[in-house]
């Protein structure tokens, strides 16, 4: 494994364990070329899954880039850490078992609102604002009534 902070390619493990939900092996490292440490983590990935967007160009799945959108939403809320790791794990693990290697970016995005709406409702809106594309404030209103069981009578 390559050192972040000087690029050595020639890093110890110190200390490997389970992480809690024992979907993944965290692994401390020690750099000997600047004595610098970091964590590492092992996942099992059952296939190279690439999305593909709505205008037709394909790129390889990021779970650090699916992770960062949902930590971005969940920012500042009351949410546990571990519970947005299960999540993105869950996500994860329905889209390589469903037995095909590409899928379409709307299926990842409708996944991870669903996932959103059963964690945080505050993190939902957010992560719709930009997966929808709100442009206004009707934009909102219109997708917090529709949460409300319906939109207004005028």
């Amino acid at each position: 494994m390559r050192c972040p902070f000087c690029g050595n390619d020639d890093t110890q493990v110190k200390d490997s364990r389970p992480t809690e939900d024992k979907a993944a092996i965290r692994r401390r490292r020690f750099c000997p070329g600047c004595a610098s440490r970091f964590t590492t983590f092992e996942r099992v990935q059952l296939r190279e899954l690439v999305v593909v967007k709505k205008n037709g160009s394909r790129a390889p799945f990021d779970r650090d880039k699916l992770e960062r959108s949902v930590l971005l939403s969940t920012r500042k809320r009351p949410v546990e850490p571990d519970r947005i790791d299960r999540m993105i794990n869950g996500i994860v693990r329905r889209l390589e078992s469903r037995g095909e290697n590409e899928v379409k970016s709307e299926i990842v995005g409708g996944m991870v609102m669903e996932a959103l709406a059963n964690l945080d409702q505050v993190a939902y809106v957010r992560f719709a604002s930009v997966y929808r594309n709100f442009r206004e404030a009707k934009d909102f209103e219109e997708f917090v009534g529709e949460l409300g069981g319906g939109g207004q009578d005028d």
